[in-house]
């Protein structure tokens, strides 16, 4: 059997000259709190904080990393044991695999197909450091293993509150529905963590209008802020109200997943006479895209009331393997990034509030073709816009150095607003952090070997991307960071 381990400079440059310089960085940072302000940990995890499941519940089924990588060899979703998301069979009544250690092995199974990708650092980090297991995924580890992590999983020290502490997370953000009732946050608040663990405002359910379940969850936002959604303007008031329990409720952001960034305000008449068809059943989808547009300006507007930093993440064309769709529903792997374009779609929210000191737009892609020739452009000019880290499909050791190396020069570091872990799997986050912290450290090397910045200004950097540059980005307005 071939033990699992980790050298303590792995992700460092290999460069000789570098590597000595890089370790120095990064151990400035590596004990540094865990900032998490984007992030899909479900709060009733924290809220009800019982132990995990199993090694298969934990480490395979909810991360669409390893699920789409097994599928992408011919592995069912169905053999991982996949369900909708919110707990509900398949659509199509078939069955699916409930031995968690069946799902476990075929995982095992497929330690290979791994190979080279940031999936492979953040499980092996997780087996060592976390879970204590030595040993080298395969078929014929798989039960021993497996076994391992089950006697760990039952110790009481690894409930998922007390792993709070031992991750060092300072700041949990979760992403909410905006028609949520937060009842999973207002637990944890009168338990003590509502400063600690905070929603995340995401209304994407209710401003894409040819969503099947449109209706209901317009019903469900009147609902939950005691408002009557019936008209245009009722819609408005409650997402206004929905917005204000959030911020009561310790939010510091919202999240905005769309497929472009038009941000075209419609004269109010137009936006009404949109939402009444859509109520109607019948919007097309060249409005349902303008109303979604002008909702993207709508809420920067509240943003400008309210201070929630508006995250936004587009460029994505979710739920494209159709069959997926209908038989798992969302989230299961099958979403794909398209081209972009920011400069001409933001412009109308950027000439009125690009300069306003209340608006904070984080901007992220998987559009790495935007990088230079947009995104770092924006940042560098405009004080309401900051560049979010890369995501999904970028938050990979390349991805991450790509992303320095083409924005850095343009828009520095301070316009940039930190790491985010972008995970459901509760597990990654310390080693997301872990692999951004080093190879920040390896681009900061590589700029005081070449005599771009002094080895003390290069750890400030560090610690500043690693910590500061996120609490700053995130924090209330009107409230200073201490030194």
């Amino acid at each position: 059997m071939t033990l699992l381990r980790l050298d303590p400079d792995r992700a460092l440059p290999a460069d000789p000259s570098l590597r000595p310089l890089a370790r120095r960085l990064y151990k400035t940072t590596c004990d540094l709190p865990l900032i998490c302000m984007h992030g899909h940990v479900d709060v009733a995890t924290l809220a009800e904080d019982r132990p995990f499941a199993n090694p298969a519940e934990l480490l395979v089924m909810p991360d669409h990393y390893v699920t789409r990588m097994l599928a992408s060899q011919g592995v069912g979703l169905d053999q991982l044991g996949l369900t909708r998301r919110d707990g509900r069979p398949r659509h199509d009544g078939g069955a699916v695999e409930t031995d968690p250690r069946a799902v476990w092995r075929l995982f095992c199974n497929g330690w290979r197909l791994f190979r080279g990708t940031p999936s492979r650092y953040w499980l092996e980090q997780e087996l060592v450091e976390i879970l204590g297991v030595d040993l080298r995924p395969s078929a014929e580890t798989a039960d021993e293993i497996y076994d391992a992590i089950a006697a760990k999983l039952a110790e009481a020290d690894f409930q998922p509150r007390r792993l709070l502490d031992r991750f060092r997370i300072e700041l949990l953000a979760t992403t909410d529905s905006a028609s949520c009732d937060l009842a999973d946050h207002h637990r944890l608040r009168s338990e003590g963590f509502g400063d600690r663990v905070v929603p995340t405002f995401r209304p994407d359910a209710l401003v894409h209008l040819t969503t099947s379940d449109w209706v209901n969850q317009v019903r469900r936002l009147g609902a939950s802020a005691d408002i009557e959604t019936d008209s245009y303007d009722g819609y408005l008031d409650a997402l206004r109200r929905q917005r204000e329990t959030f911020v009561a409720a310790g939010a510091l952001a919202s999240d905005h997943g769309h497929l472009a960034v038009d941000t075209t305000l419609l004269p109010h008449a137009t936006a009404a006479a949109i939402f009444r068809d859509a109520r109607a059943g019948k919007v097309d989808v060249a409005s349902a895209n303008a109303f979604a547009g002008h909702m993207l300006h709508v809420m920067a507007e509240m943003s400008c009331d309210d201070g929630l930093v508006m995250q936004v993440h587009p460029g994505v064309l979710r739920d494209y393997d159709s069959d997926v769709h209908r038989t798992f529903g969302s989230d299961n792997g099958f979403d794909i990034p398209v081209a972009i374009e920011f400069t001409r779609a933001l412009r109308p929210v950027l000439d009125r509030f690009g300069h306003d000191p209340r608006l904070r737009l984080v901007l992220f892609t998987v559009d790495e073709s935007t990088y230079s020739r947009e995104l770092a452009p924006l940042a560098g000019a405009y004080p309401a816009v900051k560049l979010g880290a890369p995501w999904w499909y970028l938050d990979s050791p390349d991805g991450m150095r790509r992303f320095r190396e083409l924005v850095t020069e343009t828009a520095g570091f301070y316009n940039t607003s930190g790491f985010v872990d972008d995970t459901r799997a509760f597990l990654s986050i310390p080693a997301r952090h872990d692999l951004a912290r080093r190879i920040d450290a390896g681009y900061l090397a590589r700029l005081v070997a070449e005599h771009r910045l002094e080895e003390d200004e290069a750890v400030e950097t560090a610690i500043d991307l690693a910590y500061r540059i996120p609490l700053d980005s995130y924090r209330r307005p009107h409230v200073p960071l201490e030194p």
